[in-house]
């Protein structure tokens, strides 16, 4: 952090705190003791009045407001969550970047709003995965990767391994995408790009990457690509028809399932209609539910379950 952006933020820490010790300031700039009391003389000299008590610390003098914007309660809320959010699931760099709007946001609003703000927000919580875990700090890593390559207009290439296998056999591919755009969906990171191998238009999940690279083959975005209005092709043509029985007919709903198509509350249970690629991407879901579920159709899947139990039936 250069000079001038730290004695903003020593502005805005003193507003949003009161009274602020030295060493507490130097703590927080990851800088020395002297060099706060030589940005306090600067601040004084630049017309900001510090106000400095021996062994209290600095404030601000009572009616100095900097800078002269205005947040409703849910407009303050809003904010904050939003920067809570992006501390939470975006690389080291956003978390940081979040972290210090946060900190801005809370020192220019007023004293009233700032408490309103603070009860509604110590009702609500916004639920991840552990941020310290293993998968999401690669994911992170792999979207600061992907973002970089986004800003320079570079190529990726990378290992990718899809959660099914093509017909052939294979999971695992040599890819290079020209990137497009990164989105955030069901608490996954998806990238949009351009497949050199497909030829096409393809998304690729972070967490299934490995040896993320940036390489120097550049690239141009086609001008009418507009992230915001892109809507992938809808291929999911295959209906999967289950009977699920009415004890767990509520789960199945609440489960807001990305398959799930439609359910029909009938006297023997819930009817329900998935909406797939191909049976495979819903074989394990239906497994979960155990004897409380039912393929009815096509006949071909419930053949795929009988020998999926048959096998697990050999296993034990």
């Amino acid at each position: 952090m250069n000079k001038t952006d730290r004695l903003l933020a020593i502005v805005l820490e003193l507003q949003r705190k009161g009274v602020v010790r030295a060493e507490d300031l130097a703590a927080r700039f990851e800088t020395s003791v002297r060099t706060i009391y030589r940005d306090m003389q600067a601040l004084s000299e630049a017309s900001v009045p510090i106000v400095g008590e021996p062994g209290i610390g600095y404030s601000l003098m009572e009616g100095y407001f900097l800078p002269p914007v205005s947040f409703t309660v849910e407009e303050a809320v809003s904010l904050l969550m939003g920067a809570h959010f992006v501390e939470q699931k975006f690389d080291p760099r956003y978390q940081e970047r979040a972290r210090s709007s946060r900190g801005k946001i809370e020192a220019v609003l007023p004293e009233q709003v700032r408490r309103e703000a603070a009860n509604i927000l110590s009702t609500m919580r916004l639920l991840s995965f552990d941020s310290n875990s293993p998968g999401t700090k690669k994911e992170k890593e792999r979207v600061d990767t992907v973002r970089q390559a986004l800003l320079d207009a570079k190529k990726l290439s990378f290992h990718y391994r899809k959660s099914m296998a093509d017909e052939d056999g294979t999971r695992d591919s040599v890819r290079v995408v020209a990137p497009y755009g990164l989105t955030l969906v069901g608490g996954s990171w998806m990238m949009i790009g351009h497949c050199d191998l497909r030829g096409d238009l393809r998304h690729f999940r972070l967490s299934r990457m490995s040896k993320l690279a940036i390489t120097e083959e550049g690239y141009q975005r086609p001008p009418d690509f507009h992230l915001h209005a892109y809507k992938p092709v809808d291929d999911r043509n295959m209906h999967v028809r289950l009977l699920a029985r009415s004890e767990i007919a509520e789960q199945i709903k609440e489960s807001r399932y990305f398959y799930l198509e439609a359910c029909e509350d009938r006297p023997d249970g819930l009817l329900v209609t998935l909406r797939v690629r191909q049976t495979e991407e819903v074989m394990h879901w239906v497994l979960g539910w155990g004897a409380h579920i039912e393929v009815l159709e096509p006949e071909s899947f419930r053949n795929e379950i009988r020998e999926e139990i048959e096998k697990m039936r050999k296993r034990y």
